[in-house]
């Protein structure tokens, strides 16, 4: 049966040329799912990025020329595309690197074809925390750093969060879960697009490019107790 919806537009970032081949044969094969662009580093990536204008860089961290992390931050500064990132290691600076460049979701590269394609899809919703196995780790030990010396957050953080209402301090707190915008909507009792909405609004709030960002920080606030992240 057609569909009039778009297919996702994907560029492929990542230097191994036959790992990049099953990258593109996995994406290309998937329904709603269209590999637009391949890169072998960091510089071709935000250059096709640039000229096609696709809905996800699946962007790996280490490349040649210039590097996953810094590729992203232009990327998503220029509001060219949300990226996924790509990377063998689930904790390694570079994680954390692309964490703070704005990256939308984070995976394993040894995750299997299905994890991979509905990862894609997530992120091009706008919902970026993926892979829990990654989720959990990086939100705990990017948490467990201080904000600043003191190990308080910063005045303007404090300030932000003030700013926030009931429902939307509620939906932060979900976020730093890890929960999906279904997960929220039914945790909080109310409609998806709704959850949508007032993650949309958080964001700009408090200074940050993406739900795991939102996600890290709810963490350093102390909004979050233990680490039961879900996906």
């Amino acid at each position: 049966m057609a569909t009039d919806t778009p297919a996702i537009r994907v560029v492929v970032a990542e230097d191994q040329a036959a790992v990049r081949a099953g990258l593109v044969m996995i994406l290309g094969a998937a329904p709603g799912l269209e590999v637009v662009g391949e890169a072998a580093d960091g510089e071709e990536a935000i250059r096709l990025a640039r000229e096609l204008r696709p809905d996800v860089v699946l962007m790996d961290v280490q490349m040649p020329r210039l590097d996953g992390v810094s590729a992203t931050r232009a990327v998503v500064r220029e509001q060219l595309a949300d990226v996924l990132v790509l990377t063998t290691f689930d904790l390694d600076e570079y994680v954390f690197g692309a964490l703070r460049a704005g990256a939308a979701g984070f995976l394993l590269k040894d995750s299997d074809a299905e994890t991979l394609t509905d990862a894609v899809r997530l992120v091009a919703r706008g919902e970026g925390i993926i892979a829990p196995a990654v989720t959990r780790r990086l939100i705990a030990a990017f948490a467990s750093r201080p904000a600043t010396a003191s190990g308080r957050p910063r005045p303007d953080v404090l300030t932000a969060v003030g700013s926030l209402t009931p429902r939307e301090r509620e939906v932060l707190v979900c976020l730093g879960h890890g929960m999906s915008n279904q997960k929220i909507a039914e945790n909080l009792a109310m409609a998806e697009a709704t959850t949508k909405t007032h993650v949309s609004r958080i964001l700009p709030k408090l200074g940050v490019r993406s739900r795991a960002q939102a996600a890290v920080l709810a963490h350093e606030l102390g909004l979050v107790d233990g680490h039961d992240t879900e996906h």
